[in-house]
């Protein structure tokens, strides 16, 4: 890509959830022009892009049908479930696809970006294996041995996974993974459990025309397969933040492009364990929308649009706690937001999506603080005074 590029820019955005609205919310205030696709009407980042449309995302005829109408100059995916072949006829017609169309077909799969991580770049990852139906399932577990983790091999924001603890827990781990799963594969993942010290992402923003560069290391803690708690800076030794910036880069300069890569890690006593990577702004990250002066959706974009990042500082320790629901609605009110904002170093986000169910996640909490255990402290308890009603 040309190092100057004229704006605005036309963008269209595949997936439109709450990472995405933060993403349209920094593209449109340099003026450029987002479609937001999603497969339902009012996601969240349609709420605030310039048109949205609603289609089958795993349909090529409606894909070739939007692009088609909009002509976009940059097509963002946001989400796994697509149909990421087409990707490459549209990058083959001269729109870039971000990071690009094979790095999205990689990624888009945990099967695919595991096999280049471990089988072609060498890197350390947790033993593993697959299954597509419940006999191979059992068969593999047996081989990895228990605990061990399953997920879908398409699926997202941790959905589908779970902790196995021994033989009898196996057939409702396979049950609940292919149940979560997106996409047309029933496919899933098994992992030996990794005894870690510490789970984090590292942002990792890969430039079209300057060198790749990283976000402090984030902690986060998970539940059910999701992120319930995320804060920067994460405590490593500067050893092992080294090794992990340098297996990131490893393997973003083995998918190219450019943009944002949320690169996860499980870091224990003694090593550096790469777990896996999504080419696109992480719901952990949600975290610098307080900790820095530019945060992952605004370095996305201006990596996207060959702009300058002359630093990336952060600001104080900081953490995000989610907003959950609790049950079933599609009547969504929040009480409790005026009570939340009135300690210092806070924000949040409500996301606006259209309807609730258990375990969705609704919204984020956001807190400064002197270390990072006041600031996850603050954080989750402004996130537990917004409920909804």
């Amino acid at each position: 890509m040309n190092k100057s590029i004229n704006l605005p820019q036309k963008l269209m955005l595949l997936g439109s959830g709450e990472l995405g609205k933060e993403f349209v919310i920094a593209a449109q205030r340099l003026g450029n022009y987002v479609i937001a696709v999603d497969r339902y009407a009012n996601a969240p980042a349609m709420q605030v892009a310039d048109c949205f449309e609603v289609i089958s995302m795993l349909s090529a005829d409606d894909l070739e049908a939007v692009v088609m109408k909009h002509q976009p100059d940059f097509i963002i995916p946001e989400i796994e479930a697509i149909r990421t072949e087409k990707l490459a006829e549209f990058e083959q017609r001269g729109i870039t696809v971000i990071p690009t169309a094979d790095a999205t077909n990689y990624t888009m799969n945990r099967d695919r970006i595991r096999e280049l991580a471990h089988q072609e770049l060498g890197i350390r990852t947790a033993k593993y294996g697959y299954a597509t139906t419940l006999d191979e399932f059992v068969a593999v577990s047996d081989i990895i041995g228990f605990p061990n983790v399953v997920k879908p091999v398409m699926s997202s924001s941790g959905k589908g996974q779970s902790v196995v603890k021994d033989q009898s827990e196996v057939e409702t781990a396979w049950n609940y993974a292919i149940a979560n799963s997106r996409g047309d594969t029933q496919k899933v993942i098994i992992e030996e459990f990794i005894n870690f010290e510490i789970e984090i992402t590292l942002l990792t923003i890969k430039q079209w025309n300057a060198p790749t560069i990283y976000c402090e290391p984030i902690g986060h803690r998970q539940a059910r397969g999701d992120y319930q708690e995320s804060w920067q800076p994460a405590e490593i030794s500067p050893e092992k933040i080294a090794e992990s910036q340098a297996i990131a880069k490893k393997i973003t300069d083995a998918l190219g492009g450019a943009g944002i890569f949320g690169v996860e890690f499980f870091i224990t006593q003694d090593e550096v364990i790469f777990s896996e990577l999504s080419p696109r702004p992480h719901d952990t990250g949600m975290v610098t929308l307080i900790s820095q002066n530019l945060n992952e959706f605004e370095l996305h974009l201006r990596a996207i649009l060959g702009l300058p990042i002359p630093n990336i500082d952060l600001l104080a320790p900081s953490a995000s706690a989610v907003i959950l629901a609790a049950e079933k609605s599609d009547s969504i009110a929040f009480t409790g937001v005026a009570d939340a904002l009135s300690e210092s170093d806070v924000d949040i986000r409500l996301f606006g999506k259209p309807s609730a169910h258990p375990y969705r996640r609704m919204g984020v909490a956001l807190a400064k603080g002197l270390n990072v255990q006041t600031a996850r402290e603050k954080a989750t308890r402004v996130a537990s005074k917004i409920k909804l009603v």
